[in-house]
Parts: C-alpha cells; structure tokens; sequence
C-alpha cells in the first residue's frame, strides 16, 4: 500500500500547479471545469448568499469540517494521522477556491482509496477468523462518539466488530424472516430466535463477505468528480444547510422532483455528511402507507424482496436513490436506523403517489358535548405553476381549502381544527392567501433579501371565510410556509396553537442559480454542465418582528409528542443562520371569539395527564430518548436477542395503544378508512375536540382579555 503522504508534502502540494497525485485519475476529468466552478463559488457564495458572510480561513474551517465528515463519515477508514495530515489545508479552502487549484479533494481521495484498499487486503482474513458470537462485546453506534482509530491494528479491531455484528444482523434477519408464521401477528410477543448452527454461521458469513466486497468496490469505482463535487457542496453549506452545490444529475433530479413526477416509495432523501437521511414523508406515497419510514430515519441498506441487500452507507445519493426506485408493484426491503439508535427493516411496495392524499381533506367530527367540529388537512402548500403560466386551471391549495371550508360551514361546525403536522411548506402565496380565510385582511409575513430590505406580504382581501373557534396543530416537521401560516395566526390571537415544543425553524427561502449562465460564449462550449447552485437568498420574519428561522413557532399548549425525544429542526443542523429580530409591523389583533389561554394551560394539563394515549406517548418518546442515549450496539448473541426484543416489545405497546396501525400496510393496499374514523384516535385531534367543546374559549375581544 502506497503510504500517506506527509504533511509538509502536503503543503509543498498545495503551492504547486498542479496536485501531486493527479496522474492517478482518469484523463477524462476537466481540471479547466472545476477551476471555473471554483472561481464562480468564491465569488457567487459570498456575493448572493442571504449573510454575506466573507469566504476567509474562519469558513474555510468550517467548510473543511463538513468535507472531512462527508469522506469518511462513519469513522470506518481513515486514522487519525489522516486527519492530521489533511488538517494542512482547513485554512486554505478559500485560497484554493480563489485560485482555481483543488489540492483538498485529490488529497483526500487518495487517501481514502489507499485505506480501502488496504482494508480489502485483511477482510477476508479477517472474515475468515473463528468468532465467538457468546463473547460480550460492543461497538459504537453514534459516530459522534467515535474516535478516530490510532493505527493499522486499530483500523483491523474496528473492522473484526463491524463482521461480527454484521455476521449477527444477517442471521437474526433471515431466520425472522425464514419463520415468519403466518397464523400468528407480526408484532405479537417476541418469539426467541434459537442459537445459530455452524452451518446458519457460514451462510451468514459469506453472505457478509459477498456485502462488504461489493461496498468496498463500490467505494473505489467512485470519480475524481465525484470527489470534487462533495467538496464543492462542503463549500457550499458552510453558508447554511440549505445551500448546496448541485452538479448536472442532482440538479435534473431536483427539476424531476419539482415538476411533481414522484415514483417509488415516495419519500425525499438527502445525503447528510455521507449518510443518506429521510427529510420527509410524501403524503399519499407508498411510505405513508406502509407507515414505519419517517423523518430523519438512516437508510443503510437496500434490498429486492429475498433479494441480497446492498449497502447504500457512504454511497452517493443518486446511486442509493436508483436502488430504492423501482417498478409499481414490487417490493423493497429498506433496513434503516432509527434516530434512537434502534435498527428495522421495513418493507414497502413500489408505487406512485396517490394523488387525492396530497390535496387538503375535511371531516366532520363530534365532541363528547356533542357539538360538531370541523377536521381540515393541509399537507402541503400546492399549487400548479405550470398550468397556470400556460392559461390552464391550477389546482392550488388555498382553492381547495376555501372549499372544504364552505363544505363544514354547511354542517354548521362550531369550531375547527387546522392540522399543520408534517407540512413542510411549498407555495408561500398559498401561506398567505389561506390565512386570509380566517383573517380580515393585514400584514402576514415579512421576507427580508439580502440587501436587507424587507417586504410586508398582506392578506388583502377583507372578507373572512370561517370566523369561528381555531385550533392550529404543528409538529417538528411543520416547516416554511406552514410555520409563517401558523405563526400569524398565533400573532393576531386568532387560533390557538397546539405541538410538540417547537416547529421545525425553516425561515429562509432559497432560489437556483445556474451556474452557466453568463458565462462567455467560448467557455460555454468548452465544457460541460457546470451544475447549478442553491442559495440562500431571503429570510422570513413574523408580524410581530421574531424570525421563524431556527426556533420555528413554540405552541400555546405544549403536548408530549413521539418526537420530543428526536434532535429534528433547523437549531440541530450545521451552520443554521441564526434567530433574530426585526420591527414589529404593527397589526390589530383578533376581536372575535378566541382561548382563555390560562383555561386552556390548566385544562389542556389535566387532559394530558389523564389521558392514556398521551402518557403512552409520553413513555414511548422517553424510551426512545434513553435508547438514542445508550448508543452502544451489542454484538454478541444474547445482548443482541434482548435489544431485538425490548423493540418488540415497545412497538406492540404502541400498537395496543392505538398509537400505530400495522393493518394499514401497503401489502394489503390503502384501506378507504373514513377520515373521521382516521382521526377518532388522535390525541392531538381528541385534545383539540376537547377545548373547542370546553368552556375555555371566550367571545370577550382580545383587547379586554389582554
């Protein structure tokens, strides 16, 4: 193996022309192309980003950090005289960039592809070694807490645990699903699985062997471009998490994704530092049907139904993505990690999004007073741009809202529940327009650009549509225009607000700049695709002044959530641009009916306390929180058999409190479920239900209240 540079070669390298190392790359790669990528980032960032923050060695750091993260991002190659060496250049991205030389990229390409290749020569020695599945034994599961290893020897320790547990997972999975009885319910109590023979041992043996020569190859079939584009998106989200650097195919991927054109399981994936993470659920997809994939879940492998999985940890979005995509109506096995550290495989069959789940819904519903209370659904800000541009009708979601508005008036509802959770935003005219259904027109939202001007978007349409009692719910993952429609609605006292602790803190707006446009006529035919870039342009603001960037909107009641215990939202992600404050616009708050909101604390308490969902999910969400603490994974066969059956056990206790339905499977199809019958079991919904009936609303005015 070809030994690690040292660091004064490294720093000779960076003074040179070109890199040291660039004979060992295909010819084919356009150092010219990612020169001019490099001189259009140092420029562009700085100049068109939201925080106009200077491109100097204090973002260099920063961006060396999340280049370091994404090359090696679970600790399982590189030692820590790698990350010493490659320390050389944390102050020099920006000189870099100026200059048009990378050294950075090719630096770490190399060394990472030496330690691939040297951990391919001792795999299968290693593979090869009698194991001892009884000997106690753990391996860090939070990469967080995960040193760098010291030396070879280290780097061989690491790798003989990561066998063994794999060894471990492949035997537990297969016999499970071997034995599945199909007289008896998935999620019943936990059948022990029996100590494995010599023979269950080998098969799982060479069945890990065949995963890690096909992920390590893998690895190394990985370009130079690919390898410069990770470190130009590096560059990028030093900025904030929501700028990025997209070359040509992720860029055709976001347009495919932005026309509307959602096939396979219907969930939106990001890589994160390496990892390829759920962001969000498609309403009306396979996933949401099948129902156990959420939010911020780690896809690690991937596999056709009694197919041989296939590792996706350190692979490029586009090729996990191209694993996951298949064909309406066959399966997929996605074995992921849960954000507390517990591992699933769930399986989801393939199909396109079931179009009318996407569009807002209404149901009418009953409280224990009897009184009728309208249930409204927005899953997403919609709207047809395209259609619209071309004269055509737009479905939009305000359309659809108004609509099923008149649709409870009709029934004569006495009050309303606006379900907000999991919407992640879209159109923000829709934000605007559907607060006007229950405002009197004024000020909703202030979006502040990057000169710093700021522009007041207002409900010009005095007429109101609903004037009734208001319950808004939200959750971790009400993000962007959900969280604007929710926080004015908040601000002028006219619906009362009910989540988990906060919502997710989105309050930027980013726009696509296409990185070949103005460029030369010459230069444009001399080189491909440069990509396009995704920035951070404009900010937004409440009513009342305070950002809804990072702390998102906290309730007026808080409730326990099965998400309490997940670092989910904007204040959790790298580089956040941070909460701050503008003037206060200047509004008249709500005059009609509204919450006594020190009724609504002592009653909304009460019900909490007495109510056997909320403190199921209490103890749920608790669990979760100390399995997400106790990030040690036992890989020996007992410590693995008992972690495999508390899981079980914790999600039959779910199931018998109403909390997860495993009948509503996509094995089975969608079942028609009426949407008052969907939600009859909600708590969020019964708590909502309950105020609306109880005696903490008052028609006093807002003024004399406060």
């Amino acid at each position: 193996m070809r030994r690690a540079l040292p660091n004064l070669l490294f720093v000779v390298c960076l003074l040179l022309v070109q890199p040291c190392w660039a004979k060992v790359f295909p010819a084919e790669f356009n150092a010219g192309r990612n020169q001019l990528i490099a001189y259009i980032l140092s420029h562009q960032l700085p100049a068109q980003h939201f925080s106009h923050e200077p491109f100097d060695d204090a973002l260099s750091r920063v961006a060396f950090d999340l280049y370091i993260r994404q090359l090696d991002p679970r600790k399982r190659f590189l030692l820590r005289s790698d990350i010493e060496q490659l320390q050389a250049f944390a102050d020099h991205i920006d000189d870099e960039l100026k200059r048009g030389r990378i050294i950075l990229a090719d630096a770490g390409a190399e060394l990472l592809n030496d330690r691939i290749r040297q951990v391919q020569g001792f795999i299968d020695e290693l593979i090869d070694q009698p194991i001892d599945l009884n000997k106690e034994e753990y391996l860090e599961g939070d990469v967080e807490k995960i040193a760098w290893v010291s030396d070879a020897q280290a780097l061989q320790s690491r790798w003989r645990k990561i066998v063994k547990m794999q060894i471990l997972d492949s035997y537990f999975d297969q016999y499970e699903q071997d034995n599945k009885d199909s007289e008896q319910a998935e999620n019943d109590t936990y059948k022990p699985v029996p100590f494995p023979n010599q023979e269950q041992v080998k098969k799982a043996t060479e069945k890990v062997r065949t995963r890690i020569h096909r992920s390590l190859d893998r690895l190394l079939t990985q370009t130079r471009q690919d390898h410069y584009n990770r470190y130009f998106d590096a560059v990028a989200r030093a900025f904030d998490p929501h700028t990025s650097y997209m070359p040509p195919t992720s860029k055709e991927d976001f347009n495919i994704h932005m026309s509307g054109s959602l096939e396979g399981i219907g969930a939106l994936l990001r890589e994160d530092d390496g990892l390829i993470k759920v962001v969000r659920i498609i309403p009306g997809s396979a996933a949401e049907r099948q129902g156990e994939l959420g939010a911020e879940d780690t896809i690690l492998a991937v596999s056709e139904k009694d197919g041989e999985p296939v590792e996706v940890s350190d692979m490029r979005i586009r090729d996990a993505v191209s694993y996951i995509r298949g064909p309406k109506g066959t399966e997929v096995i996605l074995s992921v990690q849960k954000p507390d550290g517990s591992k699933k495989n769930i399986p989801i069959v393939r199909d396109v999004v079931q179009i009318e789940e996407t569009y807002v819904k209404s149901a009418v519903m009953t409280t224990e007073g009897k009184n009728k209370i309208g249930y409204l659904r927005v899953p997403s800000f919609y709207r047809d741009f395209n259609a619209a541009s071309n004269g055509e009708k737009a479905r939009n979601a305000t359309d659809d809202t108004k609509a099923e508005l008149h649709k409870l008036m009709a029934e004569n509802v006495q009050g309303i529940v606006l379900d907000l959770r999991n919407n992640g935003g879209g159109a923000l005219t829709d934000a605007v327009y559907i607060s006007g259904l229950f405002l009197p027109g004024g000020p909703v939202v202030q979006v502040k650009n990057s000169q710093g001007m700021i522009r007041v978007l207002e409900d010009e349409d005095p007429a109101i549509v609903y004037a009734g009692p208001l319950v808004v719910l939200v959750n971790q993952f009400s993000a962007s225009a959900s969280e604007i429609l929710a926080a004015a609605l908040q601000d002028y006292g006219r619906a009362l607000i009910i989540g988990g602790r906060h919502t997710h803190g989105k309050g930027t707006v980013q726009a696509m700049l296409d990185m070949n446009r103005n460029l030369p006529l010459l230069q444009m035919k001399s080189y491909d695709d440069l990509g396009a870039l995704k920035l951070t342009i404009q900010k937004f603001y409440r009513i009342n002044g305070d950002s809804t960037q990072e702390k998102g909107v906290t309730p007026d009641l808080v409730v326990p959530s099965v998400l309490d215990y997940l670092d989910s939202g904007e204040q959790y992600m790298d580089n956040p641009l941070p909460w701050d404050q503008v003037e206060n616009v200047g509004y008249d708050r709500w005059q009609g009916p509204h919450f006594d909101l020190k009724k609504v604390h002592k009653q909304g308490e009460d019900w909490v306390i007495h109510s056997s969902k909320f403190q199921e999910i209490k103890r749920e969400a608790d669990e979760a929180k100390q399995r997400k603490e106790d990030t040690e994974v036992a890989i020996f066969f007992q410590g693995m058999q008992k972690e495999r059956k508390e899981l079980a056990e914790t999600k039959r206790q779910a199931r018998d409190a109403g909390l997860i339905d495993d009948d509503n499977t996509a094995d089975n199809g969608p079942e028609d479920i009426p949407l008052s019958d969907e939600m009859k079991d909600d708590p969020f919904v019964q708590i909502s239900l309950f105020l609306l009936g109880g005696n903490a609303l008052t028609s006093q005015s807002i003024s004399e209240a406060h």
